[in-house]
């Protein structure tokens, strides 16, 4: 087999196999263990927060989150279109409405339009923003750091509070990005909003296999999400139970893993960093299109690079027959994801004004960003990026 770049992919430099083989010699593999505790107190030390509380994935620390912003059946919730489709299945396991809004050249949502949505097609009556058209109440705003690009919180709290919402951060890419300049100067993704939700996926920054957290401004709503996340148990002894809960608590098996990748995430983080800036000197001079750019103002964990391709020049090809030709070439990329509000169980919800985000969709290309690629890796793939463009495919 020839050579091959991989797309993301997990490191395990560290302590992992300690922490786990330790975890089983004790016994403690499912959802109660000394690990669990350890790793939600090294991400709430990390993230400068008071608690965090460990949960099966990114999607059940939004979904937990939207139960306790109240989100009710008919409820409405404002979501981006341009974003991984786990960001908005949680409304409707809540029975409640996405309304799916554009981005801006961030790729995350463009605050100028949420602005124009709950001004022009909302009305505030009791302290609750209504939709005009249906009469619904608009509850939350789910805000996604795409690709660990920050989000403009600085506006999107503005319009939360102006118009009685609360704000559920997506920050599943995003563990690691923080503000360095402004109002929240020093806060990490996932740490300004109400709720902040965070996913250690295969393919994360920092991984447990599957398994997520999830965070508050509040830390008794903390505990709260937690004691839902275990199955609402007042009483584990008679089993008794005062609220529906569910069965999202993390296992201490992963939770060990977790503990080891908190170990190296500064050191995967500085990795990150360190190879986008390769990447951008080698494409400098590519005509075939542009690295993105990153939030002046933040530093971001740039957990994923996103190479916009100028798609006249490809002769009528598109991103499949990029991605193909790559992958033949050993270059495992993607394309972004297919538009949400485009998808067969969404085509029937609010779609506010779309116009950056199909663009987007429609070229930009992820490349290799594993945090043990090394700088021959990163050469290679620019090279055959360079090679598929100059022969049109």
């Amino acid at each position: 087999m020839g050579r091959f770049v991989p797309l993301s992919i997990p490191n395990f430099e560290g302590n992992e196999r300690k922490y786990v083989d330790d975890a089983l010699d004790q016994g403690w593999v499912s959802t109660g263990g000394a690990y669990i505790t350890e790793l939600e107190e090294k991400l709430a030390e990390f993230l400068q927060v008071k608690k965090t509380a460990a949960v099966q994935s990114g999607t059940s620390a939004l979904h937990l989150s939207l139960i306790a912003c109240g989100v009710q059946p008919g409820d409405m919730v404002i979501v981006p279109t341009l974003t991984f489709i786990a960001a908005v299945n949680p409304v409707r396991y809540q029975f409640a409405e996405p309304v799916f809004m554009d981005c801006d050249d961030s790729l995350c949502m463009d605050p100028l339009k949420l602005r124009r949505f709950c001004e022009n097609e909302c009305v505030t009556e009791d302290g609750q923003l209504k939709h005009r058209a249906t009469g619904k109440t608009v509850k939350a705003i789910v805000v996604v750091h795409v690709f660990g690009n920050m989000a403009d919180m600085e506006a999107i709290m503005d319009i939360a509070q102006e118009f009685h919402l609360k704000v559920i951060e997506d920050a599943t890419e995003a563990l690691g990005t923080q503000y360095t300049k402004g109002r929240y100067a020093g806060k990490f993704a996932g740490t300004i909003g109400d709720f902040g939700a965070y996913s250690f996926n295969g393919n994360k920054i920092i991984t447990t296999g599957g398994g997520g957290a999830v965070t508050a401004k509040d830390p008794t709503e903390v505990e709260h999400l937690k004691y839902l996340s275990t199955q609402a148990k007042d009483d584990p002894h008679f089993y008794i139970h005062n609220e529906v809960g569910y069965n999202y608590r993390m296992t201490n098996l992963q939770a060990a893993l977790g503990v080891a990748q908190m170990e190296e995430l500064p050191e995967f983080i500085h990795r990150k960093q360190k190879n986008y800036g390769l990447y951008q000197q080698l494409l400098q001079e590519f005509s075939g299109g542009t690295l993105l750019s990153f939030r002046e103002g933040t530093s971001s964990n740039q957990w994923f690079y996103s190479l916009k391709l100028d798609m006249e020049k490809l002769q009528g090809k598109n991103m499949r027959d990029v991605i193909t030709t790559l992958q033949e070439r050993g270059v495992q990329t993607r394309a972004i994801w297919g538009l949400i509000h485009e998808q067969l169980p969404y085509q029937d919800a609010i779609a506010y004004e779309m116009e950056k985000a199909p663009y987007y969709s429609s070229c930009i290309l992820n490349i290799p960003s594993s945090t043990q690629i090394t700088d021959d890796d990163i050469r290679f793939v620019v090279e055959q990026i360079k090679v598929v463009f100059k022969s049109g495919i």
